[in-house]
């Protein structure tokens, strides 16, 4: 994901990511609008179409995951990762973002952490004719129990190796402090996660330890 940065080719961003999606649904480009919001305007443009097809091309997918990686926003980047879910299922679209976590670009890490939310989107017949007719969808689309411990181990390890504290706080902070959120297999993981936590100098840091861990000392 790193490679147009070592390539010399121009790096994406999010105007080319949702460039790419409009172009694929044969929206036109935006002429009247300057340049910085020619990508918000074209997600808008976007939004409404995406939702009402009943099926996504094979092809749409990585375009979709990118341009929801990239919005800079994490209250709209939901409009590409909605009609993912329904398409090509929850479990493939947040395995897409561990994967963007795991040997993503800072950027794209930051990106992926701000999508993972949206990636819990509840999923109803009436929301979009992507679900199977009849209301009945099959659960392998969206069981997704694995993935999301993937996640979770992930964002600890990047936790404890980044060196950026940003990423460490974008990383961390959105994880849970209940254990209980934590496969068995994670919790010595997770102890160490609290220890290094509990004696950070970054405050927020410090208070996500005493959250998930409050009679430590």
């Amino acid at each position: 994901m790193a490679e147009d940065e070592q390539s010399g080719i121009e790096p994406r961003s999010f105007l080319t990511c949702v460039t790419e999606v409009a172009r694929l649904l044969g929206i036109g480009d935006v002429v009247m609008e300057p340049k910085e919001r020619q990508a918000r305007h074209l997600a808008h443009a976007a939004r409404k179409p995406l939702l009402e097809r009943a099926s996504l091309p094979e092809k749409w997918f990585a375009p979709l995951m990118a341009a929801a990686v990239y919005d800079p926003d994490p209250s709209f980047c939901r409009w590409f990762v909605e009609p993912a879910v329904y398409a090509f299922g929850r479990r493939r679209v947040m395995a897409a973002l561990v994967d963007y976590l795991r040997v993503g670009t800072n950027a794209e890490r930051a990106g992926a952490v701000r999508a993972w939310y949206s990636a819990h989107v509840p999923v109803r017949a009436d929301r979009s004719p992507a679900y199977a007719p009849g209301g009945v969808r099959d659960p392998a689309l969206d069981e997704s129990q694995d993935i999301k411990a993937a996640w979770l181990e992930i964002s600890l390890r990047m936790f404890a190796e980044a060196t950026d504290l940003p990423m460490r706080h974008r990383v961390l902070l959105d994880l849970p402090t209940s254990r209980a959120a934590y496969p068995s297999y994670l919790h010595e993981l997770l102890e160490s996660t609290i220890a290094s936590a509990r004696v950070h100098p970054d405050p927020h840091i410090r208070r996500w330890a005493s959250a998930a861990d409050p009679k430590g000392v």
